[in-house]
């Protein structure tokens, strides 16, 4: 549910409601990393309040602009100078809805539900239900989403389509990058910041364009009865108008405890291999071999026998010694990405 009280979501529709069509739509996908499609405006407001965590998560959106803030705070009576910066107005708003919760607070001292808590709260009991029933459609989002958002930072693409940043992560997330142009390497990154920019770094630095295969070939998904949604998904690499070679890239995504309907990255496997470094007669249509029954095993055998470092993509063990992942596993692990 959301984390607003009930004076705030009551003044944030109010002041979302000075917002044009494309602006709340737009907000919408940001809030909810488009995996809810409203069905007009204001479904995206009841989408937007569900799903913000708190008043200042979602008054700092860029979408949200200080004018809008400030119009909403003088339409309430709340006479403040022209020229007090957002930060401030934020505070504004807040002490407002604090004041009004007070008031509300001694006229009832019940909790006072609404059926607006009521049907926001069927709304995503049956959205969550759908997602346990489809997770490869909740896969094949997730990539629009994630590709189209990180392919964006490109700067030959004009202006960013939105915000890239460690929000998008899980504080521990692990990045295992692993790619065989001119030479082999594998590199590990640890920590939202951190993976981030090396992500970052690729499209905005080094100019490049992952375009994800998402026909049945090229995604699978699975997820664990621990909660943990893998999704697995190749494609070509890209830059300008030359194509450079293939990926294939492995996420771990989280669904957030306390946002509904709202998931993370955990982890992720990439692996590029340059065109240079293709088998002879290897087309550029990827596909993933991996069953998603071969996902749920690779998170069992991780879950069950440790933190030990492997790397999906290669098949090889990355901690010390000679000591196998678990027995039995390795035939799994070794399996590869199928160009076709």
């Amino acid at each position: 549910m959301s984390g607003l009280s009930y004076p705030e979501r009551e003044g944030c529709r109010n002041l979302l409601g000075l917002l044009d069509n494309d602006e709340i739509m737009a907000l919408c996908d940001t809030i909810t990393n488009r995996l809810v499609q409203p069905e007009d405006r204001q479904d995206a407001i009841c989408a937007i309040l569900a799903y913000s965590q708190s008043v200042e998560e979602l008054l700092r959106r860029k979408k949200v602009h200080r004018d809008i803030i400030f119009k909403y705070l003088a339409s309430q009576g709340v006479i403040i100078p022209p020229t007090t910066e957002k930060h401030n107005l934020i505070q504004h708003a807040k002490d407002y809805w604090k004041r009004q919760l007070q008031l509300k607070l001694k006229e009832t001292p019940e909790p006072v539900n609404t059926s607006q808590d009521i049907r926001l709260f069927q709304q995503q009991k049956k959205e969550d239900k759908a997602e346990k029933v489809d997770f490869r459609q909740l896969g094949e989002e997730f990539c629009h989403w994630f590709f189209e958002l990180l392919n964006s930072q490109n700067p030959f693409l004009g202006p960013p389509q939105d915000e890239w940043g460690p929000q998008h992560f899980w504080h521990d997330v692990k990045l295992r990058f692993y790619y065989n142009t001119s030479e082999q390497n594998m590199t590990e990154y640890r920590g939202a910041e951190i993976v981030s920019l090396r992500l970052l770094s690729l499209v905005k630095e080094e100019y490049l364009f992952l375009s994800p295969n998402l026909d049945s070939h090229g995604l699978k998904c699975a997820s664990s009865h621990h909660g943990l949604v893998m999704v697995g998904v190749a494609g070509t690499v890209h830059r300008g108008n030359a194509c450079l070679g293939i990926f294939e890239q492995i996420f771990g995504l989280i669904r957030c405890p306390f946002v509904e309907n709202t998931w993370k990255i955990k982890f992720i496997n990439l692996r590029i291999i340059g065109e240079a470094s293709l088998a002879p007669g290897t087309s550029m249509k990827p596909a993933v071999t991996f069953e998603a029954s071969d996902l749920e095993a690779f998170y069992n055998t991780t879950s069950l026998c440790g933190p030990k470092k492997y790397d999906i993509m290669q098949g090889k063990h990355c901690g010390s010694g000679d000591q196998a992942l678990c027995s039995g596993n390795e035939a799994l692990l070794n399996k590869r990405t199928e160009f076709k």
